[in-house]
């Protein structure tokens, strides 16, 4: 018997536009209105969460209704997941409809199930019946409220969802395509409980490192990909939420780390994966985020490269003057990163990705790689992770003889051995695959530092160039003393490389 599941694509909206959504023209008609209170349960050693379930009541008037989901894995607007309910006396889980759910072996034994936080929202639906072209049928959901903590920490919701319950769910991409004309929408990567988890975490409004990739070894190479690719633009969504409200060193690293990973993501799967939109696809990420790149060169010069100038040379003020100038330079780059993140362009380009990953031409009957595509995804990524060793190993021979673009050849390709080796970790499980895969990733981590620091100084060089063109003499000056005494540390840093390339090559691969 298959699961029952639920199919919705979730965006985030403005509170102050959801009345202007209300009046579209595509929405335009009758809209139900309810109010709705949803509480969500775990035991306080947090066994459901531990599995992948969620545990809600909710009351809907004088109705309240269980609710068990499994969590997903790292949805990014499109939420695809089993789900099971059932009608319940009051607002307290009852164990007798656990029946039938996964979660009924999860809490056997269990002696209590406590409340973790609660949602209100008023919630408009409305049905749409045969739209599109296929004639889906989609439920539309506007929901305005909060998620409230026991500590009385809050966080707004504000979002609208859109629930296929007939059809194919390439509609609900049409319609958030046609409201996104009008109204900025912004695909969804939090659902509620998740937004609950983030509250009484304190993780809401900070920058978001990458997390685990969900992968299992039943997937094919097709499904790791999408589970890749969702993950990478879940943190590009939580990191561009931060920069959205306030300017963040960190939120645009970040930001920039799951854009890279994404990139990489296209390399390592580019044999299963190429269609006749990816080209494009990669031209405009490309594009797109290269604002994002001068802001984080100025960030780390400002951050890292002048305070060391500083503590070398403290009685030089024509450092004074460099900070200063890059400091207007930073405003204005960061200016230029918000610009794109609030733009119409970037909102569709991130949605009509997610379209794409989700059910792109590379899916179709035609691919030429479909045999490998549906393969298991533990084959595809040892034999990825295997070819992307040996390019590393080869690239890196004699290190530190190297010219900075042969250098730069090398930093590219042990970035992406670094992130296949994170992002496949899952497919290898076992205590010794876990020992093995640390030290490698370690032994990585330590080559991809130091060629990094050798990428800093090339970095710097470019900065002084640039200088040179309108920028007060004093900080040309200072910014010409200051390459000159990174380039210093070249040659031991060189060194060090090297010496990190070859306790890579010794340590044993995870994947063999």
């Amino acid at each position: 018997m298959s699961e029952p599941r639920e199919t919705e694509l979730k965006l985030d909206v403005e509170a102050s536009d959801i009345a202007r959504l209300r009046e579209h023209p595509l929405l335009a008609g009758d809209w139900a209105e309810t109010e709705l209170t949803s509480t969500y349960f775990d035991t306080p050693d947090g066994r459901l969460r531990e599995a992948g379930y969620t545990l809600r009541v909710r009351q809907d008037g004088d109705r309240h209704i269980q609710t068990v989901k499994a969590r997903g894995n790292g949805a990014v607007g499109l939420f695809d997941r089993p789900e099971w309910e059932s009608a319940v006396a009051g607002p307290n889980p009852e164990p007798a409809a656990f029946a039938g759910t996964p979660i009924a072996k999860i809490l056997d034994g269990a002696t209590e199930l406590a409340p973790l936080y609660t949602s209100t929202v008023t919630r408009s639906v409305r049905c749409l019946a045969e739209t599109g072209p296929a004639g889906s049928r989609i439920e539309v959901a506007l929901d305005r409220g909060r998620v409230w903590g026991p500590d009385d920490r809050v966080s707004p919701v504000s979002e609208i969802e859109f629930e296929l319950t007939g059809g194919a769910p390439g509609a609900l991409f049409d319609l958030a395509r046609a409201l996104g004309a009008d109204v900025p929408l912004r695909l969804g990567v939090l659902s509620k409980f998740e937004r609950g988890d983030f509250l009484i975490g304190g993780r809401l409004g900070r920058a978001v490192k990458a997390e685990p990739v969900p992968l299992d070894p039943d997937m094919s190479a097709a499904q790791a990909f999408q589970a890749v690719a969702l993950a990478c633009l879940r943190q590009t969504r939580l990191n561009e939420t931060v920069l959205l409200a306030r300017r963040d060193v960190e939120a645009l690293h970040q930001l920039r780390v799951s854009l890279r990973r994404l990139r990489s993501a296209f390399s390592l799967f580019g044999g299963v994966i190429e269609d006749r939109r990816v080209p494009a696809i990669k031209a405009e990420l490309k594009r797109l985020s290269e604002p994002f790149g001068h802001a984080r060169n100025l960030d780390v010069y400002l951050g890292k490269t002048l305070p060391r100038e500083r503590e070398r040379r403290p009685d030089e003020n024509g450092l004074l003057i460099l900070e200063r100038h890059l400091e207007t330079e930073r405003a204005a780059a960061h200016d230029a990163v918000r610009a794109v993140l609030e733009s119409r362009e970037w909102r569709d380009f991130l949605l009509d990705l997610v379209a794409w990953i989700e059910a792109g031409p590379w899916l179709g009957p035609d691919n030429p790689h479909a045999a490998r595509r549906d393969g298991p995804a533990k084959a595809f990524a040892t034999e990825e992770l295997e070819r992307r060793r040996r390019q590393v190993k080869k690239r890196g021979r004699h290190l530190a003889e190297l010219d900075p673009e042969a250098r730069h050849r090398v930093r590219i390709a042990a970035k992406k051995l670094r992130y296949g080796a994170e992002f496949f970790a899952a497919l290898y499980a076992g205590k010794k695959a876990g020992k093995r895969h640390a030290a490698f990733v370690e032994a990585l981590a330590d080559l991809q530092d130091h060629l990094g620091d050798l990428n800093d100084i090339a970095t710097a060089h470019t900065l002084a160039a640039e200088l040179a063109k309108g920028a007060p003499e004093g900080a040309v000056f200072a910014a010409g003393l200051a390459t000159a005494d990174t380039e210093a540390r070249t040659e031991h840093l060189l060194a060090e490389a090297a010496t990190a390339h070859e306790a890579l090559i010794d340590v044993r691969p995870f994947w063999r």
